[in-house]
């Protein structure tokens, strides 16, 4: 019998949390993975776009690590799940630290704010980021009500610093020079 993508249970506004529990699909849980997932569509879609292999292989990484995230979002820590689920560690976290210490290290120092845009794949990389900022807000607000562990919002964090990293290093390797924001225009 062939696996059927629909199956009718959330028809009553409801979805199924690891572990069994019912929410409301507009619950905050929700609505923290559900933009985990969104940003992962963005980096599907730069992922489409040229770039440096070693940016390329970063966010195919990244990509992996957020269906952990969403994961890690989906399975409430209380009451503890009766197996074994993958959980955001501090490794996670360092792991975008060295990344965006690896292109700083070949990029200008920052003298000016940026506005986003250059090649394809940086202008999707800025709007991964603004999306990975909407994903922590909704994960900060998660967090007020839930235990949901102490790496979560540092990897998102994390990843907002590294998306807007990348989009750099993806410019300086095709020789596009970042765009200045200019006050009073």
């Amino acid at each position: 019998m062939a696996f059927r993508i629909y199956t009718k249970t959330g028809d009553d506004g409801t979805t199924g949390l690891f572990g069994g529990t019912r929410v409301h699909k507009d619950d905050l849980r929700i609505e923290a993975y559900g933009t985990v997932d969104e940003l992962n569509a963005v980096l599907g879609i730069a992922l489409t776009c040229d770039m440096p292999d070693n940016v390329r292989q970063e966010l195919a990484d990244i990509s992996s690590t957020l269906f952990t995230l969403g994961a890690d979002l989906a399975t409430p820590l209380d009451p503890p799940p009766t197996y074994a689920i993958p959980r955001m560690t501090a490794d996670h976290v360092s792991k975008l630290e060295r990344s965006i210490d690896a292109h700083d290290e070949v990029l200008e120092p920052l003298k000016a704010f940026i506005l986003p845009g250059g090649t394809p794949a940086a202008s999707y990389l800025h709007l991964a980021r603004t999306v990975c900022r909407r994903a922590e807000r909704c994960t900060v607000a998660l967090a007020r009500r839930d235990d949901i562990g102490d790496h979560v919002v540092h990897y998102l964090n994390r990843l907002s610093d590294y998306l807007f990293t990348a989009a750099r290093a993806v410019n300086h390797v095709a020789g596009v020079q970042d765009v200045p924001w200019r006050s009073g225009t």
